[in-house]
């Protein structure tokens, strides 16, 4: 059973998470055109290597941030969105 460690919840089975891709700076939405801004939304990178992936506790609806070696699949760090985003993005 391979274990996550959630920064709300500690330690639990990896299958209580759903992995929603890769961190991304956001544009602004309004400075886009809607191809652009489908690219932002649907297109990743897919990036080999380690990353910074959002994460979401499905039973808890807690997203956080989680480093991940997308070769080894090693999970190197995870902690709370909030220490990279100190501001809350309103549409």
């Amino acid at each position: 059973m391979k274990i996550l460690n959630c920064p709300l919840n500690g330690p639990r089975n990896i299958s209580e998470f759903i992995c929603f891709g890769e961190v991304t700076d956001m544009p602004n939405p309004n400075e886009l055109s809607d191809e652009q801004w489908a690219d932002y939304m649907w297109m990743s990178n897919n990036t080999a290597g380690v990353v910074r992936e959002w994460w979401c506790h499905a039973a808890t609806s807690y997203w956080f941030i989680v480093e991940r070696n997308t070769i080894t699949d090693e999970i190197l760090k995870t902690y709370p969105a909030n220490e990279i985003f100190k501001e809350r993005v309103e549409f």
